[in-house]
């Protein structure tokens, strides 16, 4: 029973992990326009916070077994709080880039820290291979739906300061010049804020979790396989292309892009951005029926070039309501291959293998990630709004042809009867 209660208790603080970061997504972009920052300085700190969350995974990927699972919870969702606490004390870019970093500010709009690291290597031992891509579906689902709530709650400054000055939201001249009045910048630091103080609803949880979630054997040096050492290079060089063009598609610089270009408000991104988290949280449910029937591997491939080539549309949309919906229509697909590859990850790998193999792929996205939003907001101000879109969208397309040819035909154990790596 303790495994069962271990998995419903990582299921939650995911949600609730993913409700700060969904509102961080969409908030922080519109925060750091009020402060008058342009958007290369603004993809500086944004890419300065994943730059501090893939610091974070080195360290869950090196250490987290051996300090204890359970222990380095609870420190990485403290030091979170403390550091974007300390972000909004400060204008100038100098302390928000270090603050940023502190903090692990993920601008990304989905939960990609060193958590998730943890949290995928405990999973897979509390159900069976049969349903472990169904854990990971669930797992998924739980975040997009804290994504998508986050989201929604990222409207509340807005709805708040049309309340207080009837109607003096980021709709007018102000909003259009990309600035916000002092008492809207007060507002959006509020709602960072309270994204940030989630962090600690988690560690009331985690100090629930039973010694089960702890590594079989913390203190022995793993030693990975020459196999599965040829898995992670080949896969994690492949996961660099594709988290390089995710990092050129935060929340954050979305939003802005979204802002600038139509002047969208607060409000209709806090629902634009639910509305996509919705539908994230919808296809996890499809994606563990699709692999059932054609493989881990081709799910995240067939489902990911689609929406691809969707993200390319709405760079040239004509409007923002077309914009909108081709948005909304790659944001149906873009997720599939999430629990897809994180159950294949898992799968090719030994039991013993699997913190290092989640911490691994991971911290080499978030590093992509990282370096991305820097490069983005230079493009956006050195070329158009929408080319950090364009380009994204080829490289990711790139990395779906490259990724279906090096693994199709290495299968996870109930996809073949040979064992895993």
């Amino acid at each position: 029973m303790s495994l069962v209660s271990d998995r419903r208790i990582i299921l939650s603080t995911a949600f609730l992990r993913a409700v700060g970061v969904g509102m961080t997504g969409v908030l922080a972009g519109l925060y750091l326009a009020s402060l008058d920052l342009d958007a290369a300085s603004a993809g500086l700190v944004i890419g300065a916070g994943l730059g501090g969350s893939a610091v974070a995974t080195l360290i869950a990927t090196l250490s987290a077994d051996a300090f204890g699972r359970r222990r380095f919870l609870i420190v990485m969702s403290c030091a979170g709080t403390a550091g974007l606490l300390a972000m909004l004390a400060v204008r100038e870019l100098t302390p928000l880039v270090v603050f940023a970093t502190l903090g692990m500010l993920n601008g990304m709009g989905r939960d990609r820290g060193a958590g998730l690291v943890v949290e995928q290597a405990i999973l897979p031992a509390t159900t069976t291979d049969e349903q472990r891509t169904r854990a990971y579906a669930w797992y998924n689902v739980l975040q997009d739906a804290g994504h998508a709530l986050g989201s929604l709650l990222a409207g509340a400054p807005a709805w708040i300061g049309t309340l207080l000055a009837g109607g003096a939201l980021a709709a007018g001249a102000n909003a259009t010049a990309g600035r916000l009045p002092t008492d809207e910048r007060t507002l959006l630091a509020g709602g960072i804020a309270f994204a940030a103080l989630l962090g600690l609803c988690g560690v009331a949880l985690y100090l629930r979790l039973s010694p089960a979630v702890e590594a079989a054997r913390p203190r022995e040096r793993v030693t990975v396989t020459p196999g599965t050492r040829r898995i992670l290079w080949r896969i994690s060089s492949l996961f660099v292309l594709d988290s390089l063009g995710g990092g050129f598609l935060t929340a954050s610089l979305v939003a802005w892009f979204f802002h600038e270009r139509f002047g969208v408000d607060a409000g209709s991104l806090g629902l634009l951005f639910f509305g996509a988290r919705v539908l994230n949280a919808l296809s996890h449910f499809g994606a563990a029926w699709l692999a059932r029937r054609i493989g881990l591997v081709n799910t995240m491939v067939f489902t990911h070039i689609p929406s691809s080539l969707l993200l390319a549309t709405v760079a040239v949309a004509p409007s923002f309501p077309v914009a909108a919906v081709l948005f909304l229509l790659r944001e149906g697909l873009v997720e599939m291959d999430v629990p897809t590859r994180q159950s294949y990850v898992i799968a090719v790998v030994r039991p013993e293998e699997r913190t290092i193999a989640s911490g691994v792929t991971q911290l080499v996205r978030l590093g992509a990630w990282a370096v991305g939003p820097a490069i983005a907001g230079w493009a956006m101000q050195k070329f158009s709004l929408g080319a950090p879109l364009t380009v994204a969208a080829v490289m990711k397309i790139s990395y779906d042809l490259l990724l279906w040819m090096a693994f199709r035909k290495l299968k996870p154990p109930e996809e073949s009867a040979t064992p895993r790596a």
